[in-house]
């Protein structure tokens, strides 16, 4: 992984898919040039989080808290870096999601995208009420409202604040 902060955002996420999720940006970033790389902007959001994203105006979100998969570590939001100098740095980050930086014929939004649902992610870009470009989430079949009834009922892997699934 080529971006030190996503990184350390991707370990924030549920322990079920830290893993995979490091492993979906780095198989996408091989498809990039070395001047590209995926930001994670954001992975795990607290209840208190959430709830003051969906208070903000104009709308952030659509979901209140409890009702975003962000809430359980099981979602993340990512953008684009760019090196447009390539001077070593990305100076650039970028939520385009027509941008062919590489030109190489793919949106670079797609490459990241495409290799997320190869991973079983699911991409909030499909999504026929809210349209969420940046988000992807696995689910693991779980619903919203199954997952906060196990966050309410304190379900969670031991010692941690991850609901067990």
């Amino acid at each position: 992984m080529r971006d030190t902060i996503s990184m350390q955002r991707c370990m924030l996420l549920h322990p079920k898919v830290r893993n995979e999720a490091v492993m979906a940006i780095e198989a996408a970033e091989k498809k990039f040039p070395a001047n590209i790389a995926i930001r994670v902007v954001q992975s795990l959001r607290t209840i208190a989080e959430q709830d003051a994203l969906f208070a903000k105006v104009p709308a952030v979100t659509k979901a209140r808290g409890g009702r975003s998969y962000h809430n359980y570590g099981l979602a993340l939001d990512f953008a684009l870096l760019y090196d447009k100098d390539n001077n070593g740095t990305f100076e650039t980050l970028s939520w385009d999601a027509t941008y062919d930086f590489d030109k190489n014929g793919t949106i670079d939004w797609d490459d990241v995208v495409n290799t997320f649902e190869d991973y079983g992610w699911e991409w909030g870009g499909k999504w026929r009420t809210f349209i969420d470009l940046p988000h992807v989430q696995k689910t693991f079949g779980y619903t919203w409202q199954q997952l906060f009834k196990m966050y309410n009922d304190k379900n969670f892997i031991a010692g941690t604040v991850y609901v067990a699934i």
